[in-house]
């Protein structure tokens, strides 16, 4: 089948990537002639694992070219996939001019009946304004889906590929047809529903993963103060097969592209329609308060921290990606270096992302040397190099052993046993 896909960012990227190794010629369209000419090389402009080696496949196999040029993109496939941006405006509400934008121009190049596909994070009704836009330019058939995605930074090609399910929104028959047909080599439950239930179906998928992170993190502080360790809790709660032990890990908050917009976003969309809706906002309010735990930790072992050598490790939202956006350490960092602290900081991925950031952390390019004479280390990003330090070197380039483990991710009897003063989440 022939698809052009309207965006090269995260999304649009491994969308139009791993449809074009499912054997599909695809088209990919972004206005960055610069990163065009990269991907055109096969250079990938983002940190994502395996997908530069699909980029590489299938541009060799011809199945994958990138373009400035929509109208030609348009012109040349029958199912057309928006995926740009939809980010975050000041009152919570999705910012939709790059759907609007992508709407009208693909609506001036077509010439022929298409499938257009969203896939772009909007809200309730935006399919409806697609259609608008596009029959304002276009007098002749075409069909809307809502096709919202699901893709994890770090595991998103083995997300496209094999996900747990495929949610397609549509209204005509024919529309369904090329859906079931281009999404048929994929081993999933395809579920298909109207257009306004998928569209919803994305924010409501993510506002209930992160008021379940957000949940275990108020267990987490409950633990502190009773003498409970949240990983037995969680454990135990997870084995409860109503409720599973998938996002039941506590930490120092959520963050990424994904969790606060989307939460954020449907919490305005129950706004516009005379809604409030208290759990997703209580699900924020614990996660700002779970960001700020380790500095909170941290005043209680050191008490003032003005002039105190703070190392961090880990500066990226989650491990394998390089994603900065509402990340933790920002929070922390910010925490810090307003109670004077001295911030030095490592992270294998994440260091230049960090840098345009805050500009004024002092990155290191291996961890030892981040934690040489540190007063105390926070863990913020539990990346597996972490866990196999050489501990009993870390414990002598340390001024004092401490370590505040913001993810529970290292071994706590070990560290003790080591003479560390050690503190987590709940822990």
């Amino acid at each position: 089948m022939r698809v052009a896909v309207i965006g090269t960012g995260y999304v649009g990227l491994v969308v139009g990537t791993c449809l074009a190794d499912l054997g599909n010629n695809v088209i990919c369209v972004d206005i960055d002639k610069e990163k065009i000419a990269k991907l055109n090389k096969g250079i990938c402009p983002i940190y994502e694992p395996g997908l530069p080696e699909l980029i590489e496949k299938n541009i060799k196999a011809c199945r994958l070219e990138f373009t400035t040029d929509l109208a030609k993109a348009v012109k040349n496939s029958y199912v057309i996939y928006i995926a740009v941006g939809t980010p975050q405006a000041k009152n919570g509400r999705a910012d939709l001019r790059y759907v609007k934008q992508a709407a009208e121009q693909i609506g001036k190049a077509m010439e022929s009946e298409k499938v257009i596909v969203n896939k772009s994070t909007v809200p309730v009704g935006t399919a409806d304004m697609i259609k608008r836009i596009i029959a304002k330019h276009y007098k002749g058939e075409f069909h809307v889906v809502s096709n919202p995605e699901f893709l994890r930074e770090g595991s998103a090609v083995s997300d496209f590929l094999k996900p747990d399910r495929v949610v397609i929104g549509y209204e005509s028959p024919k529309a369904k047809k090329v859906m079931q047909q281009l999404y048929k080599p994929i081993k999933a439950r395809k579920f298909y529903t109207d257009i306004r239930s998928a569209e919803l179906i994305k924010y409501a998928s993510n506002a209930f993963l992160a008021t379940k992170i957000s949940f275990i993190n108020e267990i987490a502080m409950l633990c502190d103060k009773v003498g409970a360790n949240v990983k037995d809790v969680a454990t135990g709660v997870g084995l409860d097969k109503r409720i599973n032990p998938h996002f039941l890990q506590a930490g120092c908050g959520w963050g990424g592209s994904c969790f606060p917009k989307d939460v954020t976003a449907l919490i305005h969309i129950a706004k516009q329609h005379g809604l409030e809706l208290k759990i997703p906002k209580a699900a924020k309010d614990t996660n700002r308060q779970a960001k700020l735990l380790p500095v909170k930790k941290l005043k209680k072992k050191l008490g003032k921290l003005r002039g105190k050598r703070i190392a961090l490790l880990g500066l990226a939202f989650k491990p394998n990606t390089d994603d900065m956006r509402e990340a933790s350490s920002i929070t922390i960092a910010n925490e810090l270096k307003k109670a004077g602290a001295k911030i030095v900081a490592y992270d294998p991925i994440a260091e230049e992302n960090a840098k345009r950031i805050m500009p004024w952390i002092k990155c290191c390019q291996e961890p030892y040397e981040t934690l040489k004479q540190a007063d105390a280390a926070i863990l913020v990003t539990e990346w597996p190099e972490f866990s196999k330090l050489n501990f009993k070197k870390v414990k002598r380039l340390m001024k004092r052993p401490i370590i505040i483990d913001g993810r529970n991710f290292l071994n706590k009897e070990t560290l003790l046993n080591m003479g560390f003063e050690y503190e987590a989440m709940g822990v």
